[in-house]
């Protein structure tokens, strides 16, 4: 089981990360990859909110935009019933996968309870995962992922060579 969690500033390509490592990873036959994946919804080059992802059923909704009814965090509002209709199931229905990729475990998604008990089941699990994690969250569930996962902090210099050394180890882990 191996458990790697990346963080870093706002913008510095930690989710580009995770997608290059999800992309190499999917092209091992027979590897299956499930939970969520965050994308940036942009309107005319500014930033309008977050999409949410299930990566085994492709099945999209909104995380999160600046118009909407949800609790709000900073301009946005974040939309419950998609994180937990598809976020929080993606995250639990990928304990049946190899690897479990959350994208991310930041104020948005732990707004969630639903959403913050499948991550703690995949904490529980003997799964190994690959997670975005917020790099200020002071979140009982944020802290006990630092414990637990090992910590690679994204910036400009490692950005290019962290997805292949992330994949390897994975591979590694395959046998």
């Amino acid at each position: 089981m191996l458990r790697i969690a990346v963080t870093g500033s706002p913008g510095v390509g930690k989710s580009t990360v995770v997608t290059k490592v999800v992309e190499k990873l999917a092209e091992q036959p027979g590897f299956k990859i499930g939970g969520i994946q965050t994308a940036e919804i942009r309107k005319e080059g500014h930033r309008e909110g977050f999409s949410i992802m299930d990566l085994a059923t492709g099945k999209t909704g909104i995380l999160s935009h600046v118009k909407g009814s949800g609790p709000r965090l900073g301009k946005y509002h974040v939309n419950l019933e998609d994180l937990e209709r598809i976020g929080a199931s993606a995250v639990r229905d990928a304990l049946a996968c190899d690897l479990v990729v959350i994208d991310e475990i930041g104020p948005m998604e732990l707004i969630s309870g639903s959403f913050v008990s499948a991550v703690e089941e995949v904490l529980q699990s003997d799964k190994s995962a690959l997670a975005v994690l917020h790099r200020s969250s002071r979140h009982p569930l944020a802290q006990r992922i630092r414990k637990g996962f090992e910590l690679l902090t994204v910036d400009k210099e490692n950005r290019d060579e962290l997805p292949e050394k992330i994949s390897n180890g994975f591979l590694r882990e395959l046998g």
